[in-house]
Formats: structure tokens, sequence, C-alpha cells
């Protein structure tokens, strides 16, 4: 990559805002309840590696017109807390931070400082994906089982913490669990601090109808990871991909609705992935291993459905694909995805603003 093009690509929000029609300009209304999650631009955070100064996606986020970054938590001395609540406070933004949790009893000071650095940097909330995917991570339902319960005791340390400090925990649905069983759980943990970061198309990859995810997860979610989903049939089940804002199968607008219904001020961050699409091997045996009739149960009718919606939606375009591209082309392909989410944002979410 060139330094001409790292040049270009450090400018390529505004530039393109700037220059393609139908797209807010840099100095439009703030989107006040959307954001960024760091994990929906993983191309530009690597092109920036490497450069003579750390990419800052803080700056990144508010260079886009959001109101709400998920970021890191960043260094814990006095004069990082203070510098950093100062950036976020002077760019009018809220911030979600994520910063571990704790595996065992030994892990629960550390947890304990990093909340307390977290509610001094000016957290609304802290972010936790507690999981991969479980299809992919494990290849007994034992092993399922076992890392299922070590993560209901790692929120059974943290509650007491959060508690303490008063900043609330969202578990992402992360393909780890059916948002039955998550819900069930969130349930029995019973804590105002504990509760769901929303991720709008996960649980796809665990054969739901994202309208019965969210209606599972919805009285625990205080925050959201916004994305629209597509999906097409392969030989051992489907893909499944995340596509710009407006362009897959979801219900972008009626589930918006239903989350801003909940709280006004719901923070939506943005995370459109651009990568291969994800293979979801439904028709093999190593798929169906985590499940159990009795302890996760995964209906056949919830297979129908999803087969039904993978039958039915067929892509507008191709499914985004990385693989064989150059560096400079795939920052051209997130940049034009992320453009185009803000765009259908702004024409159609205007209640994010």
């Amino acid at each position: 990559m060139t330094r001409r093009h790292l040049l270009g690509a450090a400018g390529a929000a505004s530039a393109f805002l700037s220059l393609r029609p139908g797209l807010a300009q840099p100095s439009g209304k703030p989107m006040r309840n959307m954001g960024g999650a760091p994990a929906g631009f993983p191309v530009r955070s690597r092109a920036s590696r490497g450069g003579a100064k750390p990419f800052d996606f803080v700056e990144y986020c508010h260079s886009l017109g959001f109101g709400v970054v998920e970021t890191r938590l960043p260094p814990t001395d006095p004069e990082s807390i203070k510098a950093f609540r100062q950036k976020i406070e002077a760019y009018n933004m809220r911030v979600i931070l994520d910063v571990g949790y704790p595996r065992d009893d030994a892990g629960v000071a550390a947890f304990d400082a990093s909340v307390k650095a977290a509610k001094e940097c000016g957290a609304i909330s802290l972010h936790a994906a507690m999981t991969a995917r479980r299809y992919e991570e494990f290849a007994a339902f034992d092993a399922f089982k076992q890392s299922y319960e070590r993560a209901q005791k790692s929120i059974a340390l943290a509650e007491p913490v959060l508690r303490k400090y008063r900043v609330r925990l969202g578990i992402e649905n992360h393909k780890g669990w059916r948002s039955a069983e998550q819900a069930a759980w969130l349930k029995r943990v019973g804590s105002e601090w504990v509760g769901v970061h929303f991720d709008f198309g996960n649980n796809v990859a665990l054969c739901e109808d994202p309208a019965e995810t969210l209606r599972n997860l919805l009285p625990y979610t205080f925050a959201c990871h916004l994305k629209d989903m597509a999906v097409e049939p392969y030989e051992d089940g489907f893909l499944l991909s995340e596509v710009p804002l407006g362009e897959g199968f979801l219900d972008i607008k009626g589930m918006v609705a239903s989350l801003r219904n909940k709280d006004p001020n719901m923070p939506f961050d943005l995370e459109m992935i651009t990568r291969d699409p994800l293979k979801i091997p439904v028709f093999t045996d190593k798929y169906w291993v985590t499940f159990d009739d009795a302890y996760s149960p995964l209906p056949a009718r919830d297979l129908a459905r999803v087969l039904e919606i993978v039958h039915k939606n067929k892509p507008k375009s191709p499914l985004p694909r990385t693989t064989g591209m150059s560096p400079e082309a795939q920052l051209k392909l997130e940049d034009d995805n992320i453009l185009k989410s803000i765009d259908y944002a702004r024409q159609y979410l205007d209640s994010l603003a």
C-alpha cells in the first residue's frame, strides 16, 4: 500500500461523504443514537496498523457523525482516563466499553478495577461477547455445556461489582446461545445491571427467525449492534453475510422501532462487517452436537423456518467477499458498505439522529 493511498484512506470518510451523492455531509446533523462497533471496521483497522499514529476509533466514529462509540477501555492511569473522558465529552458522544469479565474468583479484583475505570471514563454501559460460534468451537455437547456453565459463573462473579459501581454489562448474543437460553439465564440472574447488547443478525446462525430473537431478548436489551443480513444456500447448509442496511432480509425499520419503543435513547452501534460469508453447516453432524432436547433444544420447526427464510430471500446482489482482493480494494468495499449503511440510516432511521 503506497503512502498516497494511506493518506487517501485516512480521509476516506470525509472524501466519500463530500463527493458521493445522497450521502450526508460531514456538517450534517450528528446521529445521536447511532455509533460504531470496532468489529464492523476490520479492514480499516488493519490498514491503519503500523502507521505513525494509532487508529483512533473514537475520532473516526466522530468523523462519521456518530453520537455513540463502542471501544476498548483506555489505559487506566488517571491522566489517560481524564483525557479520554474529555474527548468523549467534547464530541458530545456516549461511550460503551469492552472491559472483559472475571473468569474465576482470582479475576474479580482486576474486573473491579476495570469497571471502576470505565465508570470514571463515563461509560454508559459495558459490552461482552462471551462466546465463539458454538457449531465451530465444540465437537461434543459436554464441552458446550461446560462453557455455558462457566459463563454463568463468570456473570455471578461480575454482578456484585457491577451493582457496586452501578454500571450495566450487556452480554452480546454472539452465536453461542439461542435467545431463549440467554433470556432464561438473565431472568435467573435477575439484576438490572446485567442485560443484553443485542445483535440484529447473529442468531440466524442458530436457526432463529430474527423476530423471535428480538422478542426473547428485548426485555433485557439496553444497547445494540445494528446490521442487516443476507443469506443463500450452499451444499452443507446456508451462507450468512452482513450487508449494507436495507440490502438484506431483516426488518430493520420494525426492529429499530421496537427497540426505541423500549428506550428512546437506545444506542445502535453499526457492525457492518465486510468479509467472506459465514458457512452455517446445518446439514452436517457437527453442527448438531451442541444441541440437546432437554438442555439446549433446537426444534425442527425452527430449522424449517430458517431454511424457508434462505429459500425466499435471494440476495439482492452477490454476497460480499474479500478473499483475493487487494488491501486497497478491501478498504474501498468496507468504506462503501459503511457509508451505504449510514445513508440508509439517515434516510429511513431518522429517529437515530
